[in-house]
Parts: structure tokens; C-alpha cells; sequence
């Protein structure tokens, strides 16, 4: 599929108040415990904004829809409504100020994935012993937590074990052990569904919330390529072997150009050329039609993206 040229850099909405700029979504707060969440087409890796890429947005909000849909079941999530391709409507949460990061295999490039801490010689992380010897990308004895913090105002995550969230008293230990179930039974889910579609989900992140009775509700996005970690299961053992990168279905395909051109936490940004920008936006929508088993259809409604968006979300702009 060659995608339009149409790119959701910012969703700036001077109608609504009480706006959060994040890195990828711009939202917005109501007045009666409802948020609106938009997704941008930027892509963030290293803790900062990398570039736009052509239906990124649309792409995350449908398949985090997908995934919500089918979990429910194990954890009540935050959505009330799809108004728009690239909106949620949910409920306000007060999000948990940590990031519960679930790894099936020794894999990453970030400074809190457990691969890049393995070669730097650390054999302890997280609460965790590794043996010697592992080798890239090699899968886990069983799936494990290595939670971060929940970093705002482009802070950095940094990580944690159980006992720093308890004793630190970022989380209550009902919280810790709900919060500890609920990523191990979603990532169990993941895995088997992705399976059944050829793909391996080798790591992801959840973010979590409480509403106003303190009820637990699954935040964010959930299993998108932005979050998650998915390889081809048939390219994956001539991977592994060769000890090069699985072939993927996540952001890693720029992450991975950024950081053999630069340190990405410290130095410039190099220019990203349009065919990597290009070639990333096949990837996502790529991802979404192996992941989901439906065929996207992206939306070219509205002179521009954003001129779509604030037509949709007109019923929710304050009474003048």
C-alpha cells in the first residue's frame, strides 16, 4: 500500500483547556473526569522526539483498540469512546508512577533494556539474575517484570526492583501484586495471540491507572508498536543464530538508524531521509494488518488531519 503524504505533527485545540502535551499524544482534560487522548504521528525513542511519520497515529489508536477489546476481560481499561481514527476518549486516571515493562527474551538498545545492561556486565537487574553467557535476543527461562519509573515532563525512566517500589512507596503492595498479575496475564495473552499470527511478542509496556474509586484500570495503549516488541517467528531462529536483529514489526527500524549515527541521549539528531520515514510507516501499517488480521484503511478525510479531527471532537467543545 502507498500511503498519502499526510502527517499529524501536533494536535494543538484551543477550544479545550487544561492541555497535556506528551510525547506522542496531546490531550486534553474535561470537565466531568472524561479526557480526550490524541494520537500524533511523531515517534519518540531515546526520551525524546525522533520524527512524523504518515499514519502513525491512526495506526496505534486502532491497534491499541484491537488489544483493549480482547482484554478486557483480564483488566478494565480507560476507553469510553472512538470519536476519531486517532482519538480516544477515556476516563480520567490518575496515571501510576510506574512503568510495568514485561520481557520474554534478552533484547533492546535502550539504557534500561536488559540487553544493553547485560554487555555492559551487569548480571543483576531488576531482581533478577542472569546467568553468563547469554546471547542477544535469546529467550527468557520465563517471562519477567523489570518495572521503571513512570518518567513525566521528559524526564528519563529510570529502573526498579519490587522492593524500591514498596519501600520507595510508589505503589501500595495490593497495588504491586495487581498491577505484577495483570502485565504477566496481558503479556501471556499477547504472546499466545500473536503466535496464532506468525509473530513473536518479545517484550512490551503497560501503563496503569486508578479513577476516582481507586479501581485499577489498564491506561495508555497496549501491545502497539510503540510499546511492544514483535518479531517474524520464521526469521527468528536464522536470526538468532547469526546473532543479527530479528526482522521486527516496532519502532526499533529508526530507533536502530539513530543509534548508529549518534549518541541519541546526549548528541544532535542526524536528518532522518524520507525513505526511512516512508519505510517506518509501512512497518506500522504492516504491523497493524499482521497483528490484526484486518487491512487498514487509512483515513484522508478533511483537508488535513487535523482539520478531521476538530470536526469529529466539535460535540465535545465547551458550550461558548
Amino acid at each position: 500500500m502507498r500511503l498519502p503524504d499526510r502527517v499529524l505533527d501536533h494536535a494543538r485545540i484551543p477550544e479545550f483547556s487544561n492541555p497535556y502535551f506528551g510525547k506522542v499524544r496531546d490531550c486534553y482534560d474535561l470537565t466531568d473526569d472524561r479526557r480526550i487522548l490524541i494520537a500524533s504521528d511523531r515517534i519518540s525513542a531515546f526520551d525524546r522526539i525522533l520524527a512524523s511519520i504518515p499514519f502513525k497515529g491512526q495506526v496505534l489508536t486502532q491497534m491499541a483498540r484491537f488489544w483493549f477489546e480482547r482484554t478486557a476481560d483480564i483488566c478494565p481499561n480507560h476507553v469510553l469512546d472512538y470519536p476519531d481514527p486517532n482519538v480516544v476518549v477515556a476516563r480520567k486516571v490518575e496515571i501510576l508512577p510506574v512503568e510495568i515493562v514485561v520481557r520474554g527474551y534478552l533484547a533492546g538498545t535502550t539504557s534500561t533494556s536488559i540487553l544493553t545492561r547485560y554487555k555492559k556486565g551487569e548480571r543483576e537487574m531488576y531482581g533478577h539474575v542472569f546467568p553468563d553467557g547469554m546471547r542477544d535476543n535469546e529467550k527468557l527461562s520465563a517471562p519477567i517484570l523489570t518495572p521503571t519509573t513512570k518518567a513525566f515532563d521528559g524526564g528519563h525512566d529510570a529502573p526498579l526492583t519490587a522492593d524500591d517500589i514498596l519501600s520507595q512507596g510508589l505503589l501500595t503492595e495490593s497495588q504491586w501484586a495487581s498491577v505484577s498479575t495483570i502485565a504477566l496475564a496481558l503479556f501471556d495473552r499477547g504472546q499466545e495471540m500473536a503466535a496464532e499470527r506468525g509473530l513473536i511478542l518479545a517484550d512490551t509496556k503497560y501503563e496503569f491507572g486508578t479513577d476516582a474509586e481507586g479501581t485499577i484500570l489498564l491506561a495508555d495503549e497496549i501491545h502497539t508498536p510503540d510499546s511492544s516488541r514483535f518479531w517474524l517467528a520464521e526469521g527468528y531462529d536464522a536470526a538468532f543464530v547469526a546473532g543479527t536483529r530479528p526482522p521486527s514489526f516496532d519502532k526499533d527500524i529508526i530507533r536502530a538508524w539513530v543509534d548508529a549515527r549518534c549518541d541519541p541521549y546526549h548528541d544532535e539528531i542526524p536528518d532522518i531521509p524520507k525513505d526511512l520515514i516512508d519505510r517506518t510507516a509501512q512497518v506500522y501499517v504492516d504491523a497493524f494488518e499482521a497483528i490484526t488480521g484486518q487491512e487498514f484503511q487509512p483515513d484522508v478525510s478533511g483537508d488535513t488531519p487535523l482539520d478531521r479531527i476538530r470536526a469529529n471532537l466539535a460535540r465535545y467543545f465547551p458550550a461558548s
